[in-house]
């Protein structure tokens, strides 16, 4: 696991050293253990590393072939690069390494861009062929590793984090359809990012520039096929003897490293199935949560204890304070570039921060929810969609939920939130509501926020909109809804937060839910494996039922999600007031309607602040980048 950043300069126009340090530099928490930066010809690369296998300096990147002809820089994991160097052993090839990054490099030399194909893992990695002039980079299925590029008619420059791109001369122009999409979603999905101009590589999608000529191709799908997989001839026992098989396979493969490696547990089923298969891999399994000190609502710590003594794992436990956030709330602002407002990324941070005090390397059970319908949204579409009586009960009294207190700080006021936003979905268009249900806000409340920036770009966030919805309609299955969660919300909310916070933190973290065999399997499942009227993620916890806890049974589900309310009616609440939403600033930096900010600051301040702490969080990331990247 690395950073990576580098250059291509069509028309041989100078890239300074000064450039390329500074973007290794800025990569320097995903890779503390070594720094460095190469040119070749009109191409650079700049490689931060953070030494999991292999750790000798055999390792350090960049790594040449023999001939000199090839070198790569990598970010990333290649699972099944063992295997695979034994196929490269038998074509000849001698290795100078036992690091994965090097078994890489002759794959593509040998098999060329159909290498991808037989990869297990996550990456990002650059190839550069000095005899060709040519620079081969591509990403993973399903975007685990990020990759940011920009070009204009004198350069081509890409990065693991926007942070490196803003090291070389680029244009910082906003691009307003992403800010809209950013206030509805709180955060950027698609291959757009904040700036106009600076795209991300989609999963399963590769570059080439070659000569000067840069073009983007997409290498990988998740093949789908709706009737067969409704029609799928393999009985539900053997569907979940083959998931049990499958996920001990991916846990294994996932526990290969030469640095100390552990497990993070939460207490839910997914954590709890990646730990119960590594303790079959591994002696004393390190595993790590943490919890609320004094608010019990937010703390699922005593699940995770059970779990980890079911197992007999090296368990700790991080009891949080307020301190703690605060604290973590600077560490997600000052590491931040592009906005991203998923609040659960302050508790990723703080788990990934003590978790590197033990370990360099944690197991995650991320993945688990979007394959095999683990939201409440995956339950609420099947209800629309069966008509249940539940379903026209709920949306009959709409116009009570409406009116009753609505939070995500308390049990009850969660629940009215839940029933009114599902009462509202039900008079939409399946794709219409997948969209409406994966939002935090509507498009409504953007036109309020902002001052009319958003009419010139409605165009651009129609078309995104409709590109991740294409999948959901009325003729497809529940699976329609899971294939665009894995298409959005599992590449550009769930894993970058993991993927931001744990390497801020320079921690490896492994997702063995979505080895792509896993995924593959998931969508070639009917929905009645995955969901029935009763349970969700009905596979998952039929398959491992013999082998967890039973009282992981029988709890409701909570996401990972932070008391956000109540911290800023006290520690924080003199500096929205004064200084981050404050009267003047906001006048001056004429983005925001002045009227409707003031609205969302009395609400916050109010006896009934519904969910205004999520948008009011919204603003507070948005305005750490704006200051950081646009005064």
């Amino acid at each position: 696991m690395c950073g990576i950043a580098g250059t291509f300069s069509f028309k041989n126009k100078v890239v300074s050293d000064e450039w390329l340090q500074n973007a290794a530099t800025s990569l320097n928490k995903r890779g503390p253990d070594n720094q460095n930066f190469i040119t070749i010809g009109k191409t650079s690369l700049v490689h931060a590393r953070l030494s999991i296998i292999d750790t000798s300096a055999a390792g350090d990147n960049p790594i040449y072939d023999e001939t000199g002809r090839y070198a790569i820089i990598f970010n990333g994991e290649i699972f099944n690069f063992q295997p695979l160097r034994k196929e490269l052993e038998q074509k000849g090839v001698n290795f100078k390494s036992h690091s994965d990054t090097e078994v890489l490099l002759y794959a593509y030399i040998h098999f060329g861009e159909a290498c991808l194909h037989k990869l297990n893992g996550f990456f990002a990695f650059a190839i550069h062929d000095k005899q060709e002039e040519k620079l081969f980079i591509a990403c993973d299925r399903f975007g685990i590793k990020p990759l940011y590029y920009y070009s204009d008619e004198d350069y081509f420059f890409f990065g693991s984090e926007l942070k490196a791109l803003m090291q070389f001369p680029i244009k910082k122009e906003i691009d307003w359809s992403a800010v809209c999409l950013y206030f509805q979603l709180n955060y950027i999905p698609g291959k757009n990012s904040i700036f106009q101009n600076v795209h991300k590589l989609e999963p399963g999608y590769s570059i080439t520039v070659d000569r000067g000529l840069l073009t983007v191709d997409r290498w990988y799908s998740i093949p789908y096929n709706a009737i067969q997989a409704e029609t799928n001839q393999l009985s539900y026992a053997d569907q979940k003897k083959k998931l049990v098989e499958l996920m001990d396979d991916s846990v294994r493969l996932r526990l290969i490293a030469d640095v100390p490696l552990g497990a993070f547990l939460s207490g839910g089923i997914d954590s709890s199935v990646v730990t119960a298969m590594a303790v079959r891999h591994t002696q004393k399994l390190n595993t790590f949560s943490i919890g609320f000190e004094g608010n019990d609502y937010f703390d699922e710590t005593p699940y995770a204890d059970l779990v980890a003594k079911h197992f007999k794992t090296n368990h700790t436990v991080f009891k949080l304070k307020n301190d703690d956030l605060l604290q973590s709330l600077d560490e997600l602002l000052e590491y931040t570039d592009e906005p991203f407002a998923d609040s659960s990324a302050l508790l990723v941070n703080i788990l990934s921060k003590y978790t590197r005090q033990h370990v360099t390397v944690a197991l995650s059970g991320d993945g688990g929810d979007e394959l095999f319908a683990g939201y409440n949204k995956h339950y609420g579409e099947l209800q629309v969609r069966n008509k249940s009586w539940q379903a026209n009960f709920i949306h009959l009294l709409q116009p009570l939920w409406e009116k009753l207190p609505q939070s995500r700080s308390g049990k009850i006021g969660n629940k009215v939130r839940q029933l009114e936003r599902f009462a509202v979905g039900m008079d939409m268009s399946p794709a219409d509501r997948w969209w409406r249900w994966c939002c935090i806000n509507d498009m409504e409340y953007v036109n309020a926020l902002l001052n009319g920036r958003q009419d010139n770009v409605m165009v651009d966030i129609i078309e995104a909109r409709q590109k991740f919805s294409s999948p959901v309609s009325f003729d497809g299955t529940l699976n329609d809804c899971l294939l665009a969660d894995v298409g959005m919300v599992l590449p550009y909310d769930m894993l970058v937060k993991v993927d931001r916070m744990s390497m801020r933190n320079s921690l490896e973290v492994r997702v063995p839910f979505l080895d792509y065999r896993i995924v593959e399997f998931a969508f070639s499942l009917p929905v009645s494996s995955k969901i029935n009227g009763n349970i969700k993620k009905r596979i998952v916890q039929d398959a491992f039922r013999e082998i967890l806890p039973a009282a992981l049974y029988n709890r409701p589900k909570k996401g990972f999600e932070v008391p956000l309310l109540q911290w800023f009616k006290t520690d924080l609440k003199e500096k929205i007031l004064n200084d981050w939403l404050a009267d003047d600033y906001i006048r001056a930096q004429g983005i925001f309607n002045l009227e409707h900010i003031r609205l969302l600051k009395k609400q916050l301040f109010s006896n009934n602040p519904g969910d205004v702490h999520a948008q009011i969080w919204a603003l507070i990331v948005f305005q750490s980048f704006w200051r950081k990247y646009m005064e």
